[in-house]
């Protein structure tokens, strides 16, 4: 082959064609059997963004996902607490790349990479590339504490939310059933560990969800009574934002009711509960978030883009803004901005279904209520 950025000389040649022409790198790489081979590992944002950089570039991209469908994370909570449907904040990913005519998708989760081989592993099977691009995102840790994830799942995945979704509200069912006022009282609090922007939300939507939307669900316990703890371990909530910011967003959980505990990390958590410093703080329903955008319950949000500061209602509206903007699709964006518009104006949560359960009602890794 031609070395890359020699090119053709005319007069060298003499027109005669008997000579393999010298091409440049453009020339090359629009040859289709030169075409170099992109492989992009994971469809999160940053696959995305690479995968749809390349759209007029004369290359062939491939993009592997273990799922068939790019999530939009920042609104994961939601679904947490059944303000939204996981298809509200997920689209598939051949959708979404269907009219980029030099992108192929493979579903498959990688094992490995074959640097010398130059190969993407997909258990037996390869795929070559000439570029890779490793986007697989992030996982929640426990900072040496794995056992935790059993009680306290992260917010990460779909299942993830689901998951949670289904332990807050089977923990209001189990509270309805149980005759123990101090089973009741385990069950109707919930902690929530990290006071980033994930944990702030959370808390925050998870607060309205028992303060409003449940509130006349409910005939033997009154779901207003549940107590919402966000733990943090550091001196004060959404630590990356100004310290106005923070404690403006402090006020607005106190409003909703929300307790919380700063400067104290927690040391234990099992299922009966956590222990946070020296204290044993009784529960059966633990997250745990590892989160400069981030809103507090209704109305109320913080906002943080360095040249400008905001909190309060505008800075509300704008998170929902970007938030919608930010998702892909228009459907999704519509679908949300008409859900978001509902439950404002009704106080409605529309997803309160739980999922992934037995005949009997049990979820994957929930604990086991009123016993």
């Amino acid at each position: 082959m031609a070395q890359l950025g020699e090119r053709l000389n005319p007069a060298r040649d003499g027109g005669a064609g008997l000579r393999a022409p010298m091409r440049s790198v453009p020339e090359v790489l629009q040859m289709p059997r030169d075409r170099l081979r992109v492989v992009i590992v994971g469809a999160g944002f940053g696959g995305l963004s690479a995968a749809r950089a390349l759209a007029k570039a004369p290359v062939e991209v491939t993009i592997i996902d273990r799922y068939n469908y790019h999530l939009f994370q920042p609104l994961l909570y939601q679904v947490a607490t059944a303000g939204l449907t996981p298809a509200d904040i997920a689209s598939p990913i051949r959708g979404i790349l269907r009219r980029q005519r030099n992108a192929t998708v493979l579903l498959g989760a990688a094992t490995g990479v074959d640097k010398g081989g130059r190969a993407i592993l997909l258990g037996e099977k390869r795929v070559a590339y000439d570029y890779l691009v490793l986007a697989t995102g992030a996982r929640h840790a426990y900072f040496g504490h794995d056992d935790w994830e059993a009680v306290a799942p992260g917010l990460k995945t779909i299942d993830d939310a689901t998951a949670i979704r289904g332990r807050i509200l089977m923990a209001f069912e189990a509270a309805e059933c149980s005759d123990d006022p101090v089973e009741r009282e385990r069950l109707l609090t919930f902690v929530i560990v990290g006071g980033g922007p994930t944990g702030v939300e959370l808390a925050g939507a998870l607060a309205e969800l028992a303060r409003v939307a449940l509130a006349a669900d409910f005939r033997r316990i009154d779901v207003r009574l549940a107590r919402i703890v966000l733990v943090e371990a550091g001196a004060r909530i959404l630590p990356t934002f100004p310290v106005t910011l923070s404690a403006s967003a402090a006020r607005a959980l106190g409003r909703l009711g929300v307790e919380l505990r700063l400067g104290v990390p927690v040391t234990r958590c099992d299922v009966d509960g956590v222990s946070i410093g020296n204290e044993r703080l009784d529960c059966r329903t633990v997250y745990r978030n590892l989160g400069n955008l981030a809103t507090v319950g209704r109305k109320s949000a913080v906002a943080d883009f360095d040249f400008v500061r905001l909190s309060g209602g505008l800075a509300w509206m704008l998170w929902g803004a970007v938030h919608v903007y930010f998702l892909i699709g228009f459907r999704n964006r519509l679908m949300v901005a008409l859900s978001w518009l509902w439950a404002y104006v009704t106080f409605e949560r529309g997803a309160r279904l739980v999922t992934g359960t037995g005949p009997t009602g049990e979820t994957a890794n929930a604990p086991t209520y009123g016993q």
